[in-house]
């Protein structure tokens, strides 16, 4: 439907956004290129931080003034009014507010900002050409029905397209750019992460993989009075979210930091709508009195406070990969004007190093596919021993795995001699790439053969590998004692794991 067939239809062509970040216009473009291509359901991936919201206003913005209807739908009713709020900073201010007793609900308008709650609770949706859905890996039976059935065009926004079944929504998957990208231009801060003390998971009681809620909570019990030290020593001076596992140890977590005389507040499902409002005013401002402000999830999806300095992340997980990244984001966006230059991750749950591997990937890589993505979060990730955490040998962060979140460091790719034609080639097994050249694979398996074959049998576990794996001798000049080990990939393992079948295979046929 035209909204110019309205009478007295909005004029949004005053409206003023700030200008775009180079990878927020190359992210509208493809999404431009997908509808074209006829992808009408499309996910927009960015971290959190990278300012979804505002690309999401600006495909809104595109469609009104070509006198379309759209709705920009919220996941919590708690983000109504900050979406709103920022629509009014971009001059988008005609536009109405779908949530029960709302003040800005007018149906005439062309544009609406609407609480998926709402829409689920009274079974239909406002009419629209185009529709920018918040959050989108959280999946509500109203959206999966919108999707399966609308024409109009999609834009799915997340930070974590983990939610399985995203593929069937959605047809095409857009990515803006990575948390490393952003965070080198100044976009993101760098997270400074302490590992702190942990509760024992052991034995704790579980359902569908993850522990529960009433466990962990009590897990974390026993460790609360380390959690208000650790802060004291470490955070002191920074705005903090803190994230539990369940409303009661949220309550008893925010009592023990007033008992010190530290202003801590809950925000959860059960805090009221009114005092939500007045919390989320005073822990707005940059001076204010609220110095820590706790919750379960709540305040996990979409809560942007630019000058949060430090979380607290007290809430164990296994699976759900997703969650954590969510959390931590909370205090990776910049803030230029209070002179704030990392967050600072205090881990009392564990989770970085459950989940270390897949974050480093994703930190670096972001979401290379749907198919992936929905597996992060579908994997128990096991305990890490209590050995002695890694840490970069360049600069000493902790904690690390392949490639530094701190400096950057991966171990230093050696200059190449006389390189052939074919050395700088991508190395693919199938359709995936395992090196992204020959060297690279050389240096891979350096790394394997040190640390699964004995010293004398090293040198040539590598050069052998090799040659099976490209199919001719290793580079005359690559020498085994000077070259710096590479992270080994997933499919270089299986590649190796696959020979060794073969071989054992191999034997076992010729002894018969």
């Amino acid at each position: 439907m035209n909204a110019r067939l309205f009478e007295d239809a909005p004029d949004y062509r005053e409206a003023l956004f700030p200008a775009p970040r180079d990878f927020q216009i190359s992210a509208h473009e493809k999404l431009r290129a997908g509808v074209k291509n006829g992808h009408r359901r499309q996910l927009l991936v960015a971290p959190t931080g990278s300012g979804k919201t505002y690309l999401g206003l600006r495909v809104i913005h595109e469609a009104l003034l070509k006198g379309k209807r759209a709705i920009f739908v919220c996941d919590r009713t708690a983000l109504i009014d900050q979406t709103s709020s920022r629509a009014d900073a971009y001059g988008l201010n005609a536009h109405g507010v779908v949530q029960a007793d709302h003040w800005r609900r007018d149906n005439s308008m062309p544009f609406q900002i609407a609480s998926i709650q709402t829409i689920q609770a009274r079974g239909y949706w406002p009419i629209a050409d185009v529709i920018v859905i918040d959050e989108a890996h959280t999946q509500y039976k109203a959206t999966l029905e919108k999707l399966a059935s609308t024409d109009a065009a999609v834009v799915g926004l997340t930070a974590t397209p983990c939610s399985k079944g995203l593929g069937l929504s959605y047809t095409n998957m857009v990515n803006a750019a990575t948390m490393d990208e952003l965070t080198r231009s100044g976009v993101l801060v760098p997270m400074r992460i302490l590992s702190c003390v942990t509760p024992d998971m052991a034995g704790a009681e579980t359902a569908g993989g993850e522990w529960t809620a009433r466990a962990a909570s009590e897990r974390e019990a026993k460790i609360i009075g380390d959690v208000v030290a650790e802060w004291s020593r470490h955070g002191q001076g920074r705005k903090t979210i803190a994230f539990g596992a369940d409303i009661a140890y949220c309550t008893q977590l925010a009592q023990r930091f007033n008992e010190t005389g530290i202003v801590a507040e809950t925000f959860t499902s059960e805090t009221p709508d009114a005092e939500r409002q007045s919390l989320l005013r005073e822990f707005r401002k940059n001076d204010s009195a609220i110095r820590i402000l706790v919750s379960v999830e709540a305040l996990a999806k979409g809560f942007d406070v630019e000058d949060i300095g430090c979380v607290i992340d007290a809430r164990p997980l296994r699976k759900s990969l997703s969650t954590a990244i969510q959390m931590w984001g909370r205090g990776l966006r910049s803030s230029p004007n209070t002179g704030k230059t990392d967050c600072l991750l205090l881990d009392h749950s564990g989770n970085i190093q459950r989940f270390l591997k897949d974050f480093t990937d994703v930190y670096f890589e972001g979401f290379t596919s749907l198919d992936q993505s929905e597996k992060l979060d579908g994997v128990v990730r096991k305990e890490e021993g209590s050995g002695e955490k890694s840490s970069c040998p360049k600069c000493g962060y902790t904690p690390f795995f392949r490639r530094c979140m701190s400096c950057g460091h991966e171990k230093a790719t050696l200059a190449l001699v006389d390189e052939g034609a074919g050395e700088m080639r991508e190395i693919r097994i199938g359709k995936k790439v395992i090196a992204s050249d020959q060297h690279d694979l050389w240096r891979q398996l350096c790394a394997y053969a040190r640390q699964y074959s004995k010293p004398e049998k090293q040198a040539g576990r590598a050069w052998y590998l090799y040659q099976d794996i490209v199919g001719h001798k290793p580079h005359r000049d690559w020498r085994f004692d000077d070259t710096e080990g590479a992270p080994v990939t997933r499919g270089t393992l299986n590649k190796i794991k696959s020979l060794r079948i073969a071989y054992i295979k191999g034997r076992a046929k010729v002894a018969a």
